[in-house]
């Protein structure tokens, strides 16, 4: 039985650049999975769909999969145990959409018998490698010695790039003002990244994030809901850029 090869791929910088570099040098790889959740900053689909046409002709299959429910569905509308509707936003403790996507990626790939897995979790990503053990994933990245800094310059070194609509006109790379690249609605973002959302990008994301906050009790941070961190960027709050890397 021959394996079969599989990348997932987020469109971040750091499967970015492990696909790019998996077809560059050869390496076995029959299919490509991206997982839309249909949150993602116009950004991603502009590398998936530069990469799908990369990849194609290059002879890998490019896949889009997709959450069962649409994610404002899960995050407003689902009837969960509680009796509540919704589970909310989605990030910190409680990071459901994470659990999706991790069953739906699974599930797809154990439809091949003799699947094997390449994730792009950096070298210095410690702690992520530590608790992934599974024998048919491999990580690419970590086996490269490619941190996250050196798979943000290989895409940047390509032509890659996270381009943006700034709001009053203008571009803006996602990577220059957000420590991730993660969907625009996740609860992990930090208030430098929402700081920078507000100012920067163009206002529909900001906008979207309220209505969701106005259809969501839990304030989006622990002390502050959009609506008050609106009101402390227009009163001049600037937060630090604090970056915390777990060891």
């Amino acid at each position: 039985m021959s394996n079969y090869y599989i990348a997932n791929c987020s469109c971040g910088k750091d499967s970015l650049a492990m696909v790019y570099r998996l077809i560059e040098l050869g390496r076995p790889l029959h299919e490509i999975l991206f997982y839309d959740t249909g949150m993602e900053f116009q950004a991603i689909y502009h590398n998936w769909n530069e990469l799908k046409k990369y990849a194609e002709s290059n002879g890998v299959k490019c896949t889009v999969l997709k959450p069962q429910n649409a994610m404002t569905y899960d995050m407003l509308e689902r009837p969960i145990k509680s009796g509540k509707t919704g589970y909310g936003w989605c990030g910190g403790i409680c990071r459901w959409g994470t659990t999706f996507k991790s069953q739906r990626l699974d599930a797809y790939a154990k439809k091949h018998d003799g699947c094997i897995r390449y994730i792009g979790i950096a070298s210095d990503e410690k702690m992520r490698l530590q608790r992934e053990t599974k024998k048919s994933i491999i990580y690419p990245l970590a086996e490269w010695g490619m941190t996250e800094k050196d798979c943000l310059k290989y895409c940047r070194d390509r032509g890659i790039d996270w381009l943006e609509s700034v709001s009053g006109g203008g571009l803006v790379d996602l990577y220059d003002i957000l420590d991730r690249v993660s969907c625009w609605c996740c609860k992990n973002k930090n208030l430098w990244e929402l700081y920078n959302i507000w100012k920067y990008l163009n206002a529909d994301y900001w906008s979207r994030l309220k209505y969701l906050q106005h259809c969501i009790q839990m304030p989006f941070k622990q002390k502050y809901s959009i609506f008050d961190l609106e009101k402390k960027f227009e009163e001049g709050y600037i937060p630090k850029h604090i970056i915390r890397r777990k060891p």
